[in-house]
C-alpha cells in the first residue's frame, strides 16, 4: 500500500498495481467493510479519541457511501488496491481531514479478518437456511413413502428390501450433520479481531468488548498474532462445504443411476433436465451431473487454501489475500448447487410400481429365508448355506423365493412351511427388522420426529440471528 505512504520514492508499477491488488474480487465485501469502519468509529468515540461530532460525520457518510455503492454511483479504482483503502479514500474525499481520523488505532490486517468473518457468519446462515429448506422436503419424501419400498443396495447390487422413506431420511442424516459442522465453525469463528490491528494490539484505549458487541460477536479474540493471521475458519467452512457438496454428488449419483432407462425407480422432471443435439429421445439428467462435477471444484478450493497456509510465518502475509476467491467461489457454488438441488428434490416422480417390482428380483429376501430357518432352529450358518443352495436353484429353473413351491423348499430342509412366504414378503420383510427397538415403521417415526425437532431448533436459531 503506497497511496498513504511517504516512504516511497516511486510510484508502484502498472504491473504491481495489477497483479497485487484486490478491488476485482475483494469488492463484494464492501458492506462488511463499511459495518467494521462503523463499529470502529464508534469504538474511538466512546474512548474519547475522536468527538462525538467527528464520530458522528464519519459515520453518516459512511452510511451514505454504502448506499451509493448499492445504487451503482461509485466506481472502485485500482490504485487503491482493495475495497478498504478505496471506501477510505472516497471517505477523505467527501470530508477532508476528519475522514482521516477513521484508520485510528486500526490495521488492514485486523480489518481485513473483520471483513472476512462478517462475511462468512453472513454465507453460514444462509447456506444453513438452504440446508434447512432441503430437509424440509426430505421430510416431506419421508412421509409420503412409509410404504413405497425399494430395493436397498450394497456394492450397487441388490441387498435387501427397504422403504423409500428410510432411503431418503438416510441423506437426512448426512444433511442434519453438515447443518451442525457449519454451525461448529460458526460458533468457533464468532469472536472479533477488530483492536488486534497489525498484530500486536493497539495503542489506544479501545473498547474491544464494545465493538464485537456492536458487530454481534461473542467477544473479541484474545490474541491478536493469532486473529490476523487466523484464517482457520474458512478453512474449517470449506471442509464442512466439502463434505456437504459429497453428500450432494453421492445423492445426485443416486438420481443419475435410478431415472436411467435401466432402473426408472425416480423421473427427474423435464425442468431438470436437458435434450440431446442429435439424439431426440435424450432426457439427460445435466443438473444432477453438474452438481456430481462441481464436488471437485470445492474440493480443489479447500486443498488450495490449506496449501497456501501451510508454510507461513507467523503473522499476516500477503499470500492470505488468496483466501478470497476461493472461498467465494467454493459459497458461491455451494448456494448454487444446492438451490437447484433443492428443486430437483420437489419435483421428484417416485415410480412405486417399479420400485416395488424391483424387490422382487435380485433375491433380496434370501437374509430372511436364513432368518426364518434359524427362527425355526437350524443354526444360522447352516441356514445361510441352505438358502444359498435354494438361491443357485432358483435361478437354474428362472423361480424366485415367492414362486418356489413348499415340496421344492422341504427338499432343501423339513423346516419349511406355508408360513414362510408371509415371512419373506417385502412388506414383512422390511418391518419386521428391528431398529431401536420396535419396526421400521417406529424406527422411519423415530427417525421423522427427530428430524422435525431439529428443523424447528434450525429456524429458530436463524430468525435469532437475522
Amino acid at each position: 500500500m503506497q497511496y498513504f505512504s511517504g516512504r516511497f520514492k516511486e510510484k508502484a508499477d502498472k504491473l504491481i498495481l495489477d497483479f497485487h491488488s484486490s478491488i476485482g474480487f475483494d469488492q463484494r465485501l464492501y458492506k462488511y467493510d463499511i459495518l467494521g469502519s462503523i463499529a470502529h468509529v464508534k469504538g474511538l468515540a466512546k474512548g474519547n479519541i475522536i468527538s462525538q461530532e467527528e464520530k458522528n460525520l464519519i459515520e453518516k457518510t459512511l452510511i451514505k457511501i454504502l448506499d451509493d455503492i448499492e445504487n451503482g454511483k461509485i466506481e472502485f479504482s485500482i490504485a487503491y488496491e482493495d475495497i478498504h483503502m478505496n471506501i477510505e479514500k472516497i471517505l477523505i474525499d467527501r470530508i477532508g481531514d476528519v475522514g482521516k481520523k477513521l484508520h485510528t488505532g486500526r490495521s488492514r490486517n485486523d480489518q481485513v479478518a473483520l471483513d472476512m468473518k462478517l462475511f462468512a457468519k453472513d454465507e453460514v446462515k444462509i447456506i444453513q437456511s438452504f440446508l434447512i429448506e432441503l430437509l424440509d422436503e426430505i421430510k416431506i419424501l419421508g412421509e409420503e413413502n412409509l410404504k413405497t419400498y425399494m430395493p436397498g443396495f450394497t456394492h450397487l447390487q441388490k441387498a435387501q428390501p427397504i422403504s423409500f422413506s428410510h432411503y431418503v431420511l438416510a441423506y437426512g442424516e448426512m444433511f442434519k450433520r453438515d447443518f451442525l459442522r457449519l454451525e461448529n465453525a460458526f460458533e468457533l469463528m464468532n469472536y472479533s479481531p477488530l483492536g488486534s490491528a497489525a498484530l500486536g494490539g493497539t495503542t489506544y484505549a479501545i473498547d474491544r468488548e464494545y465493538t464485537a458487541s456492536l458487530l454481534g460477536f461473542k467477544r473479541p479474540t484474545l490474541n491478536s498474532l493469532d486473529s490476523v493471521s487466523d484464517r482457520d475458519y474458512l478453512i474449517e467452512i470449506m471442509s464442512s462445504l466439502s463434505i456437504l457438496i459429497m453428500h450432494l454428488s453421492k445423492f445426485s449419483e443416486d438420481l443419475i443411476i435410478y431415472s436411467s432407462n435401466e432402473f426408472n425407480y425416480i423421473e427427474i422432471s423435464d425442468g431438470f433436465s436437458t435434450g440431446s443435439s442429435i439424439m431426440p429421445q435424450k432426457k439427460n439428467p445435466d443438473a444432477a451431473e453438474l452438481i456430481r462435477g462441481k464436488t471437485g471444484r470445492i474440493y480443489g478450493n479447500l486443498m488450495g487454501l490449506l496449501t497456501t497456509m501451510k508454510g507461513l510465518p507467523l503473522g499476516y502475509n500477503k499470500d492470505m489475500q488468496e483466501d478470497k476467491e476461493a472461498f467465494f467461489d467454493s459459497v458461491d457454488t455451494i448456494k448454487g448447487c444446492l438451490k437447484v438441488f433443492i428443486g430437483m428434490v420437489k419435483t421428484l416422480k417416485i415410480n412405486k410400481d417399479i420400485l416395488l417390482l424391483a424387490c422382487k428380483e435380485g433375491f433380496i429376501n434370501a437374509t430372511d429365508v436364513a432368518d426364518y430357518l434359524t427362527i425355526k432352529g437350524l443354526s444360522f450358518r447352516d441356514a445361510y448355506k441352505i438358502t444359498g443352495e435354494i438361491v443357485k436353484y432358483s435361478i437354474e429353473n428362472k423361480l424366485t423365493l415367492d414362486t418356489l413351491s413348499i415340496p421344492e423348499y422341504k427338499k432343501f430342509s423339513p423346516y419349511f412351511f406355508e408360513d414362510v412366504y408371509k415371512y419373506i414378503s417385502i412388506e414383512n420383510c422390511v418391518e419386521k427388522r428391528l431398529s431401536f427397538g420396535g419396526t421400521a415403521s417406529k424406527n422411519i417415526k423415530i427417525q421423522l420426529d427427530e428430524l422435525t425437532l431439529f428443523l424447528k431448533r434450525a429456524k429458530e436459531n436463524l430468525l435469532n440471528y437475522i
